[in-house]
């Protein structure tokens, strides 16, 4: 059986290079991505270095039909699936306090990041059971830190971190053949945070090497919650 994975928001960013280094180690790659020209220049660039690109699906996680459709894609096409790495996601408005969050601002984000990720993960778990397959979330810590804390984000990734952590115990619990975990990237420089680079930040590039090599260990990490870059806190 082929190694396939699907990645959301894998056209750029983290996702772009988690995507292009589990394709440099031998994956078969399934983008996810919500516009069409950005998934094909992102296919573009993965061909160019020999890598098996499968194809792209649309995906909109802020949809919940659009999700429907995609995982339906997934099933009838990529059959061999056995690794989904939730990734996409977005940082809520960066420019307020918390107490001047707007409620739509803090729903929007909690939409995509929080109830889009679990419904295609649950779109996708039968098939990743078959497939003796694996679920890795990448997100932040639960608490939040003082260089980087839209409220907002941090929120919906806790909830993101408590899906891992229930679904985990459960899959153990029901002896099941799949995993989940969650990988904390650590100070990144990406889009999303405006492309913020301060001192201990780390390039795209790293960060998606790391994450392939950790996927590729060979090791279990069911619920486990890893930090490739811990937070360095200052004194």
């Amino acid at each position: 059986m082929e190694k396939v994975v699907f990645v959301t928001g894998s056209n750029k960013g983290i996702g772009f290079g988690i995507i292009k280094h589990l394709g440099l180690s031998g994956w078969r790659v399934v983008l996810g991505a919500r516009d069409k020209g950005r998934a094909e220049a992102a296919i573009q660039k993965l061909k160019d270095l020999r890598i098996d690109v499968a194809g792209w699906v649309k995906i909109e996680l802020a949809d919940l039909n659009s999700v429907e459709t995609a995982a339906a894609e997934i099933n009838a096409k990529y059959g061999d699936l056995s690794l989904l790495v939730n990734n996409a996601g977005i940082p809520g408005d960066m420019s307020v306090a918390s107490f001047d969050s707007e409620l739509k601002d803090v729903k929007e984000t909690i939409d995509v990041n929080y109830i889009g990720t679990f419904a295609i993960t649950k779109a996708l778990t039968p098939l990743l059971i078959k497939n003796k397959g694996r679920i890795v979330n990448v997100t932040v810590p639960s608490e939040a830190n003082p260089y980087w804390h839209p409220m907002a984000y941090v929120a919906s990734k806790a909830a993101q971190n408590a899906m891992v952590g229930v679904m985990a115990m459960e899959f153990e619990q029901k002896d099941l053949p799949v995993e989940i975990f969650t990988v904390h990237p650590g100070p990144t420089t990406t889009d999303l945070n405006g492309n913020m680079d301060l001192p201990g930040f780390h390039n795209i590039e790293t960060i998606g090497e790391k994450m392939a090599e950790l996927i590729n260990d060979g090791k279990k990490h069911n619920g486990e919650f890893i930090e490739l870059y811990p937070i360095v806190k200052e004194d």
